[in-house]
């Protein structure tokens, strides 16, 4: 299963800068989840949102070129695959004006009964609200 892709682009605020003048590694990651929390809350009816939550087991970054401050910049995740409890969401992000890709990412997600906070199984239900 790989899903659509969901994109996002945005400019790079000096808020995300660090020392060294370009975008704190953490910022990536910062920006990883929240596109990824937003797609969720797009797709997802809100039963769901309610009944379903996502927790974060394992997180895997390359870097490959910086970010600076007022750069245009696009974000793109897709879920490459459910099995079980987990789910693996990929992201890249490139620069805009060079279409440089910055990072390639990949999250695995565990989705948790939101009562009981146990994991449950990602059910075929749930994969169709990401598919193309």
């Amino acid at each position: 299963m790989i899903s659509e892709l969901f994109t996002k682009q945005f400019m790079v605020p000096s808020s995300a800068i660090d020392s060294r003048n370009h975008v704190n590694n953490l910022t990536y990651l910062e920006w990883c989840l929240d596109i990824a929390e937003t797609h969720w809350n797009l797709k997802a009816p809100k039963d769901f949102q309610k009944n379903y939550v996502w927790y974060v087991i394992h997180h895997s970054i390359d870097y490959k070129a910086a970010a600076f401050e007022g750069e245009a910049l696009e974000i793109s995740t897709w879920i490459e695959k459910n099995e079980g409890v987990k789910s693996e969401r990929r992201y890249k992000i490139i620069r805009l004006k060079d279409e440089k890709i910055l990072i390639e990412a990949k999250t695995i997600w565990c989705l948790l009964n939101a009562k009981t906070l146990r994991p449950t199984k990602i059910t075929k239900e749930i994969s169709n609200l990401f598919l193309k």
